[in-house]
């Protein structure tokens, strides 16, 4: 099993050693090793280390919101050490932290992955031997395509209760027999066996007013076609038979033609629909008129319907969209706008749906848009689509349709590969002379490595050539540092400072800085930040482009290279919580959203970019209620509530040194200021019940990676007729 080890600045490779061994040095006092493993592995991990002299190593447990002091194993001081880790073979815990010494030392160390926690011959008397088999382990969420142990479990408790819902609110669900939906199927030598789970997984609704139209495209499977011959006449079934083949978007558009629903949903022929799926859908829009769009959340199936996986989907989120189609099945459309677009566009082969979908929601207000949160529908995962076989093709079709869409709102762009080649990244074109002046805010005080650091990034390391850069210094008094504000100010004229000795007020600091501002857009930033990209404004201003959009965050990383900010998370903890905290930095997340741009409900204030537009319509910063906490939580949920988008980017990556100049959060009088903020923040914004768009609601709410947990699903069923989900569904 493969790992992958991290290590501190503290920590300097020397050389490899036999049997897997390789020496290191500790420089410092924190010298640390992070080692991450897979999400299926060994049970069980062993740490070895041999030092000249005595060391003192030192576990880290990892928990969900990070590694924590009061989560270590001290081990006695010694030579030599065995660890054993019981890490068990499948987890969404997946890595762990070692401090080989508290000291400066040389010492040899190796990490193998185990089945068994065996020592092949006894030890030796210098050897310290130590099992650790308390290792944290969570269910993990029910990942897109990969279910292991415990994960088959949640799975089928998900299935079972989320059928349970369905069919409680459905019970009195009597669809007229007025033709509502059309369910349209292209068809091309398509095995019996699937036509025979679609038809079954259709007559079964007994739905009135619902009709099936399967269209042949001319197959050259014999059965194929006399299945269709011998089904044509069963009730609410329509089977087209074409004379020439011409592909999937004709073929759809023949069953277009034909139907005669006011809505249109479009299957694959090879799916299925979920038990109580249409009638669940006829509740939705009976009770929604204004509704133009609608969608479902996927339940993934193998060749023989047996469940793999799950596609559990947020709001919907035209930011996310841009970079992958993460709507797909079941999409319900209203047919006199497909009627008016002229249905589907030829020459868009493998991403004909992404096309049609683009075009179909442009210009479709983002309310009258609602995600149903049942799987609805059963996609068969075989890897014999088309967009499948001819991936390259679908893919660049794909990256049309979104530099088409774009264009429609006169927006010139191009797409590029995102964090993974089959998803998608627009750039958004402009010389550098047309960019606008961004006014960078930094509240600081003393802290001169990380002053020195953040400024020598701002002003030489980074591509953006109109910045102006204030600090805020709430009272330095270190000379080091006053003598490099004055060096600095000497050499850039877009360098201003202003200090002024004062309690610490991180809000307060943020509005006096955007008072002096006159820049056209203003960015938030720690001076405990480092940079690291030279491109990473570009991208934040980039995202600006996208219609409505008054706030972008970047992706954070800690010193390890492991995410310290994904996005925030309203909710979690009844308050607000980073997800994904201490992820791998290529961790992908549901549906490798955290591969691409996002629409989130909040980001965090240590790297914010705040559009001119958004500041004066909001104001100032709440330095009275939010001193020091919540305060970016309380902006961002005040900009959607006034219509404005909140874009999270993991194109724009830094690394946070997080509250490395803040003083502990113990102190009885910081810990009364804090409870004060967070009772404010759920006073004013009702966190404790609230439900994000931007994550599916049946995960739960009280760790950082969102999870489906079996026990906490009857949480849901309350609200279960309620929960459709619509993007800012929290405009006041």
């Amino acid at each position: 099993m493969a790992l992958t080890l991290r290590t501190s600045d503290d920590l300097s490779f020397s050389r490899d050693q036999n049997d897997g061994f390789s020496q290191w040095d500790a420089t410092g006092d924190d010298g640390h090793f992070v080692l991450f493993f897979p999400l299926l592995r060994h049970p069980y991990l062993c740490l070895e280390l041999e030092a000249d002299h005595e060391i003192d190593p030192k576990l880290y447990l990892p928990t969900m919101t990070g590694f924590r002091e009061s989560k270590t194993i001290q081990l006695p001081k010694g030579r030599r050490f065995c660890i054993t880790v019981h890490v068990g073979a499948f987890g969404n815990i997946r890595n762990i932290r070692l401090d080989p010494s508290s000291f400066p030392a040389r010492f040899s160390f190796r990490a193998t992955s185990v089945k068994q926690a065996k020592i092949a011959t006894p030890p030796e008397d210098d050897i310290v031997l130590r099992t650790i088999g308390n290792f944290p382990r969570f269910h993990l969420p029910i990942p897109r395509f990969l279910l292991g142990r415990g994960g088959a479990r949640s799975l089928k408790a998900f299935l079972s209760t989320s059928d349970k819902l369905a069919q409680h609110f459905t019970a009195h669900e009597t669809p007229t027999s007025d033709c509502w939906l059309s369910l349209i199927v292209p068809v091309y030598n398509t095995p019996v066996r699937y036509l025979d789970d679609l038809l079954t997984s259709f007559v079964s609704q007994k739905a009135g007013g619902a009709e099936l139209i399967l269209v042949d495209d001319c197959s050259t499977d014999a059965a194929t076609r006399a299945w269709l011959e011998k089904n044509r006449t069963t009730p609410q079934v329509q089977c087209l038979f074409k004379t020439e083949n011409s592909g999937i978007a004709e073929t759809t558009n023949v069953g277009l033609a034909a139907a005669q629903g006011r809505w249109i949903g479009f299957l694959d022929h090879d799916d299925i629909i979920a038990p109580y799926a249409l009638k669940l859908i006829h509740r939705v829009l009976r009770e929604h008129p204004e509704l133009m769009f609608a969608y479902t959340d996927e339940l993934i199936i193998g060749d023989t319907n047996k469940p793999k996986g799950l596609m559990l989907k947020p709001a919907y989120d035209p930011v996310l969209l841009s970079g992958v189609n993460y709507i797909n099945h079941f999409s319900l459309y209203r047919h006199d706008r497909l009627k008016e677009l002229g249905y589907l566009r030829q020459g868009y082969d493998g991403s004909q749906d992404y096309d049609m979908l683009l075009r179909y929601l442009d210009g479709v207000a983002e309310d009258r848009v609602a995600h149903i949160p049942y799987p609805a529908y059963h996609w068969r995962q075989t890897g014999k689509s088309y967009s499948s076989t001819f991936i390259d093709k679908a893919t660049a079709n794909a990256r049309q349709a979104i530099v088409d869409s774009f264009a429609r709102k006169g927006v010139e762009c191009t797409v590029e590969p995102a964090l993974a080649d089959y998803l998608h990244r627009p750039q958004f074109a402009g010389e550098d002379k047309d960019l606008p002046l961004i006014s960078v805010i930094i509240p600081s005080r003393n802290g001169y490595d990380l002053i020195k650091r953040v400024l020598h990034g701002l002003l030489h390391e980074t591509d953006y050539p109109k910045l102006e850069v204030i600090v805020i210094d709430n009272g330095s008094d270190d000379k080091t540092v006053l003598d490099l504000y004055e060096h600095l100010r000497r050499l850039h004229g877009n360098l201003h400072i202003l200090i002024e000795k004062e309690a610490f007020n991180f809000a307060r600091s943020i509005n006096k800085g955007l008072r002096l501002a006159k820049g056209e857009h203003f960015l938030l930033l720690n001076n405990d930040i480092e940079i690291t990209d030279p491109g990473w404004l570009k991208e934040m201003v980039g995202c600006l482009s996208y219609p409505g959009t008054g706030i972008v965050g970047a992706k954070l990383l800690y010193p390890n290279g492991t995410a310290q900010h994904n996005g925030v998370i309203i909710g979690f903890g009844g308050l607000a919580g980073h997800w994904y905290l201490n992820t791998p930095e290529d961790f992908g997340g549901p549906m490798n959203r955290l591969k691409v741009r996002n629409g989130l409900t909040c980001v965090t204030g240590a790297a914010m970019l705040i559009s001119g537009d958004c500041y004066r319509d909001i104001g100032a910063w709440d330095e009275e209620t939010f001193a020091i906490a919540y305060n970016d939580v309380d902006y961002c949920l005040r900009a959607r509530k006034a219509g404005f988008r909140v874009i999270w980017t993991p194109f724009a990556a830094l690394t946070h040194h997080e509250s490395a100049s803040r003083g502990s959060d113990e102190v009885p009088e910081k810990k009364a200021r804090f409870d004060r903020e967070k009772a404010a923040l759920q006073e004013r914004h009702a966190t404790l019940g609230f439900d994000d768009p931007a994550i599916n609601p049946w995960y739960t709410k009280t760790h950082s990676d969102p999870r489906l947990d079996p026990e906490g699903l009857k949480e849901i069923a309350p609200r279960f007729g309620t929960l459709t989900q619509k993007a800012l569904h929290d405009k006041a």
